[in-house]
């Protein structure tokens, strides 16, 4: 088997789990007492930050010069620090302790990060892809990314069934320490894909 196939299967899965719980995660950020959020504006503002991020990966890929698993190491540390800004500012920035009208300042310096994170997704999609036609055989790629996807729905499955088990503190330093092995893990790509593919593909 090819380490590289291994790594990169790995570094979607746990980028996808971290996305996917994200989406589950946001609202109640945002909103910890049931304040009303402008939730179209910030799904638009979502989308936003994502298009800005797939408009900077075209302009990355187009670059010779500049290697896709190099870069990605940097995406997946700042998508990882995003996800920590719940945290810190549960931490470190007072917030109410009951229902305010709007979103609280709190809530904005999530929401800066959470856009952050979105602009990851739109690096992270063009990018993976560019990855898997570097690495995987084209008559196996469909199979091998869906067997890596298996871990990845169970995971998701579990998080959604105990979502309420935990705090929502915990859930995103889950999902920051899934993004920060992500890292680990492209910077071993990076090192070992410039060696010969294995001669069994």
């Amino acid at each position: 088997s090819d380490e590289r196939i291994a790594l990169l299967g790995a570094i979607q899965s746990l980028f996808e789990g971290s996305m996917y719980t994200f989406v589950f995660l946001w609202t109640p950020a945002l909103s910890p007492h049931g304040e009303e959020i402008p939730h179209g504006f910030i799904f638009a503002t979502f989308m936003l930050a994502s298009m800005l991020g797939s408009s900077i990966a075209a302009r990355l890929l187009a670059r010779n010069f500049v290697r896709v698993e190099n870069y990605m190491q940097i995406v997946f540390l700042i998508s990882s620090a995003s996800l920590l800004l719940p945290i810190l500012t549960t931490f470190f920035v007072p917030t109410p302790k009951e229902k305010v009208g709007s979103i609280s300042f709190g809530g904005s310096l999530q929401l800066l990060g959470f856009c952050a994170f979105e602009a990851s997704v739109g690096i992270f999609w063009p990018s993976i892809m560019k990855m898997r036609s570097m690495y995987i055989p084209e008559e196996a790629r469909s199979t091998i990314m869906n067997f890596f996807r298996i871990p990845l729905n169970i995971f998701v499955c579990i998080v959604l069934y105990n979502v309420d088990a935990f705090p929502i503190t915990v859930m995103f330093g889950m999902c920051s320490i899934f993004l920060f092995v992500a890292s680990i893990l492209q910077r071993r790509l990076a090192a070992i894909g410039d060696k010969p593919k294995s001669e069994e593909w």
